[in-house]
């Protein structure tokens, strides 16, 4: 994008160039040949100063850009030769020479026969000379000179790298730099002002300044607030010569986004959150949820949540949903209805990073109130004991009852509790239980000795709701009674040599009892009746419980 800030009138600027052109002949015409050749006066009046070989001299110039009707004068050549009568004609080489410079071959007249543009080539080097026009001979060696085409102000500025985009951080101080933009002008740094450039700013006030030789844009209105406005467009301007009439002018956009800080506390929806929870929700399930919103976003928004009043036995607890910034209340102990029927919670949502600087002021926290109230759940019958060790005897009588199972129904309503064997644990009907009181009694007669242990299972059930139960393990052990005579653990036959001397063990013997006593077995052994009078052999007990014949 550019342009021309004025236009100067078309005659004013022929009236210019020809004024140019009328100096320019004046100035330009350049010796060639010997350098220590007198001039003839006449022509030293066309002379701007003597030069000699070796001097600054050899330099023509020309106006780019220069369209008119007739080809443009540049310079002319001139030699002091004493040619001696001899006819003359100069000749022009080198660069453009033909194409775009041509030379009268009498006058040493050169013309441009073309628009130059500095900006494509700046300079031409060539060479003149002066040779025998009826032979073609040189009479001097040839001069170099250069044709220099000079700069007008054709190009405006331009930004390469636009549009821009930059960032700064809210709330940021005036004066604070943003960033910087860069123009380029192809026209001649060096000749005039065509290249000088001065920036200002199009649009964009009063948020945005920028500095008029530098381009950098800094921060020029206090309290920025990306909360209230996050995204700026602004239009720089550069404009050639200066800065001043008639120069050229480009213009470049920059987008600035202000970037987040935390200017802003957690603060939530609403002071008062009210969640009905059932008793019976299990541990570490979700009892209800809070929200506190921050304007600010990314880590400046993220909040934690505590409990800070009103759970002093532990039972609650708050963590954060990373995904929705929630408070996700959780239960850490079981509730009872029977026992505390309601809560009131104070809970905190606190930043996790604060303001760095501390511009912001602070703090940056928020609470709300929670009301919780715990809703009866019809829990199943409670027993007294998970498990039950009971004792019997053996030989117990059916009917007797071996002892009592237990259990309540812990609503507030107190439903009556029935009991029940569960069969499958009492394949043989062994127990029987009162429905209503739960003794457990003794269906079939016992054997210790076949099974010492009977390991049943009860359950409670709700008079009013049947699906409600309740189980408990119920061991029985049988107790032992002397209900089982002594055996010989084995068939005995023992034999003896006929010259057996007296007092020669002929056989060891021993017993087994299928009862337990407590103190241990003790079996006396005595020979049958029909052998005490047998004088040939006796049995003596010993300490081991084995006997000796």
């Amino acid at each position: 994008m550019w342009r021309r800030s004025e236009e100067m009138p078309k005659d004013v600027w022929m009236s210019l160039l020809l004024v140019w052109i009328t100096l320019l002949s004046c100035v330009s015409t350049i010796p060639i040949g010997g350098a220590d050749t007198e001039a003839d006066p006449g022509e030293g009046q066309r002379l701007l100063s003597r030069a000699k070989r070796g001097w600054v001299w050899n330099q023509m110039f020309v106006l780019e850009e220069f369209s008119g009707p007739d080809p443009i004068l540049v310079g002319r050549l001139h030699t002091d030769l004493d040619v001696g009568g001899k006819r003359i004609k100069y000749v022009l080489a080198g660069e453009g020479a033909g194409t775009i410079f041509a030379i009268n071959e009498l006058t040493g007249d050169i013309h441009a026969m073309k628009r130059l543009d500095r900006e494509e080539k700046a300079e031409y080097t060539l060479t003149a000379q002066v040779i025998n026009a009826d032979t073609d001979q040189p009479l001097e060696p040839p001069s170099e000179f250069i044709i220099k085409v000079q700069d007008i102000n054709d190009n405006p500025p331009q930004f390469i790298e636009g549009p821009y985009r930059a960032s700064v951080a809210e709330m940021s101080a005036v004066g604070t730099p943003v960033t910087r933009v860069t123009a380029t002008d192809a026209d001649d740094p060096v000749y005039g002002n065509s290249a000088k450039l001065v920036y200002s700013i199009l649009e964009g006030q009063p948020y945005f300044s920028v500095e008029p030789n530098s381009a950098t844009i800094k921060i020029a209105l206090h309290g920025m607030d990306r909360e209230m406005r996050e995204e700026y467009l602004v239009v720089i301007q550069a404009k050639d010569m200066g800065g001043h009439m008639g120069g050229l002018s480009g213009t470049t956009t920059v987008t600035v986004t202000l970037t987040d800080i935390n200017d802003n506390p957690p603060k939530f929806s609403k002071n008062l959150y009210e969640f009905v929870i059932p008793e019976n929700l299990p541990i570490g399930q979700t009892g209800g949820k809070v929200k506190a919103n921050d304007r600010d976003i990314g880590e400046n928004a993220r909040s934690t949540y505590n409990i800070i009043e009103g759970d002093e036995q532990g039972v609650f607890e708050i963590v954060t949903d990373s995904q929705t910034q929630e408070g996700i209340l959780r239960l850490k102990k079981a509730l009872d209805f029977e026992s505390r029927r309601s809560y009131t919670l104070k809970v905190e949502a606190a930043n996790v990073q604060s303001d760095p600087g501390g511009s912001a002021g602070g703090p940056f926290k928020d609470t709300a109130t929670v009301k919780i109230v715990v809703e009866d759940a019809d829990e199943p019958p409670v027993f007294s004991k998970p498990v039950y060790t009971l004792e019997v005897n053996e030989n117990a009588p059916v009917n007797t009852v071996i002892g009592t199972v237990a259990a309540r129904d812990p609503d507030s309503s107190g439903s009556q509790v029935r009991y029940f064997i569960d069969r499958h644990t009492d394949l043989e009907r062994q127990f029987n239980i009162n429905v209503d009181d739960g003794k457990i009694t003794l269906a079939k007669p016992l054997d210790r000795e076949t099974d010492m242990w009977h390991n049943i299972t009860v359950t409670a059930t709700e008079v009013r709701n049947h699906s409600q139960i309740s189980r408990a393990v119920v061991a029985i052990r049988v107790m032992d009674i002397n209900d089982n005579a002594p055996e010989f653990a084995t068939e005995y036959e023992a034999f003896l040599c006929e010259n057996g001397k007296p007092g020669q063990v002929i056989q060891t013997v021993s017993a087994v009892d299928r009862d337990d006593p407590i103190q241990g077995h003790y079996f006396e052994y005595r020979l049958v009746p029909e052998m005490l009078n047998n004088p040939n052999f006796t049995i003596k007990n010993n300490q081991e419980q084995e006997s000796k014949a």
